[in-house]
């Protein structure tokens, strides 16, 4: 009995060149797939979220990432802080980045 495998009798690197087209084409599918569902929106919300931090002044109402919410009493860009008033004497520094959203008034 001979018990050599199927594969190891067609020759091995004998595959026509259509296979490798085939496979990559499949990967370059994939990719795009990614692309159109992970990659771009994510873009899309880091570009939002970058204009809404620019766009901050003081006096907005924000809400953070922590769910804290606040009206901007003062803001310094060169250390990237916001100061939040959070209650009637009550006032907290959060990181720019950290807000995530204005509320409406």
């Amino acid at each position: 009995m001979n018990f050599i495998s199927p594969i190891l009798m067609t020759g091995g690197g004998e595959q026509g060149g259509g296979a490798g087209l085939v496979q990559l084409g499949f990967f370059a599918l994939i990719f795009v797939i990614f692309y159109l569902l992970l990659i771009r929106p994510q873009q899309k919300k880091q570009k939002e979220h970058k204009a809404l931090l620019t766009s901050l002044k003081k006096g907005d109402k924000v809400v953070t990432q922590g769910g804290m919410f606040g009206t901007i009493f003062a803001m310094d860009e060169e250390r990237n802080i916001v100061v939040l008033k959070i209650g009637e004497n009550v006032k907290i520094e959060f990181l720019k980045s950290s807000i995530a959203g204005r509320v409406d008034k």
